[in-house]
């Protein structure tokens, strides 16, 4: 099945852009634990993260990704681990993906593309972070004509 994000640009003709199968994972079929809301950010979402944790796994092999409306177009999230219930919020907001979906990420694989721009900062793009142990990790950006995209933030704490 070709990715979905291939929609977003011709980032994909990269020959070295990142692919799902890059970054397998085992899907874990277990119940789920219930979510831990230790932060006040966590707490701030409870309802939102209730709900998302009886959902089956959908990325990165244990976790249950879930989004929210953080402004005019701008969706922000976060992911909770199946097996612990443990909460990571995205790193960053997405805003202004135009056509296709802000976020393409796969039940069985660590890669997540956030589509668009970056805490409404960074240059617009497809935005390649692995998730290893609970922490998103970026490894590249890519410009909607395949060249490499600089200029990335922070991650919101």
């Amino acid at each position: 099945m070709a990715c979905l994000w291939l929609s977003l640009a011709a980032a994909a003709a990269a020959e070295d852009a990142p692919k799902f199968a890059q970054f397998a994972e085992k899907v874990y079929s277990g119940a789920s634990a219930p979510v831990k809301l230790v932060t006040e950010d966590d707490r701030s979402f409870a309802t939102r993260l209730r709900a998302a944790a009886k959902q089956p796994v959908n990325f990165a092999g244990h976790y249950i990704l879930t989004t929210w409306g953080c402004g005019a177009e701008c969706l922000g999230g976060a992911v909770i681990d199946a097996r612990s219930g443990k909460v990571t919020f995205l790193p960053y907001s997405v805003c202004c993906w135009g056509e296709g979906e802000p976020f393409y990420y796969r039940s069985d694989s660590r890669l997540i593309v956030f589509s668009g721009v970056l805490n409404e900062e960074s240059p617009k793009g497809a935005h390649f972070f692995e998730l290893r142990d609970g922490v998103f990790l970026h490894v590249t950006s890519r410009a909607k004509d395949g060249t490499a995209l600089s200029g990335i933030p922070k991650p919101a704490k």
